[in-house]
């Protein structure tokens, strides 16, 4: 395997030049996104810097606590990050969704760390902390889809739902199709992007390990591993989300809190 070519920081300067097709589309039919995009790029910027230095001395490091409390606080991030786009009561939902997102990865990194790689160290900061993000980062896109439909549609459609509720006298039930709505339309993306892995698009991973020396045969390995990794995660996050957020929407009556919104 050749060495890997490095991103000179002039280059990597360069490459910003690019943006400039964009944002002159923006301007000339006055789509107001310049300020939000400019923001989001600084923002992306400046934590993946943070990240390179600090993951230089976790890699070094090892250690499973501050590998684990750094897992924790990308939930965290996480969860609250959902609340704040699905328009959520922080007080409400913050429990809720950190604890799908805890046991989401507390499952699939067991099973896909300790037993399918069979890694001597499940807390090696080279998998799980990568790995751990992945998941999360993948989740936490269709969480926002999924829960936004299943609140948005629980909203409009509050007639229909205490009239099912009123005939069949079972939340459970009545809850059934709106469920299934949200989490058909939180996943149907990744279930689309996985039918075309390969086809029409290289993913992240499989292209970071060839482009760092990996054998393709073992890059497309580890590729099929983390897709399935991450359509688990993120249905667990999805369906946990969302029946531990239950626990909260209702009051014993079975009636929709307007409190479980952000004022």
């Amino acid at each position: 395997m050749k060495e890997i070519v490095d991103i000179s920081i002039g280059s990597l300067a360069f490459g910003f030049l690019i943006l400039l097709i964009p944002i002159a589309g923006f301007f000339y039919f006055k789509v107001r996104i310049v300020k939000d995009t400019l923001i989001a790029l600084l923002r992306m910027i400046l934590q993946l810097s943070m990240i390179a230095v600090y993951l230089e001395y976790i890699f070094d490091w090892n250690n499973a606590w501050v590998n684990i409390i750094w897992v924790v606080i990308m939930i965290l991030v996480g969860a609250f990050t959902t609340i704040k786009r699905v328009g959520l009561n922080y007080r409400y939902f913050i429990f809720p969704f950190f604890l799908a997102g805890f046991t989401s990865i507390l499952i699939l990194d067991s099973f896909f760390l300790g037993i399918v790689i069979h890694l001597d160290y499940l807390f090696d900061a080279r998998y799980f902390v990568p790995i751990s993000g992945m998941i999360l980062g993948n989740a936490l896109n269709h969480n926002i889809v999924g829960i936004s439909t299943y609140f948005d549609r629980l909203v409009k459609e509050q007639d229909l739902y205490y009239f099912l509720l009123i005939n069949t006298n079972n939340k459970k039930q009545t809850l059934a199709p709106f469920i299934s709505e949200a989490i058909a339309k939180g996943l149907n993306p990744l279930i689309a992007n996985m039918s075309v892995i390969g086809l029409i698009s290289l993913p992240g991973m499989m292209t970071g390990q060839i482009l760092g020396g990996s054998s393709p045969l073992i890059a497309i390995k580890y590729q099929i591993l983390i897709m399935i990794a991450i359509f688990v995660g993120s249905s667990l996050n999805l369906i946990i989300s969302i029946l531990l957020a239950n626990r909260f929407v209702f009051d014993d009556l079975g009636r929709i809190k307007a409190r479980i919104f952000k004022q």
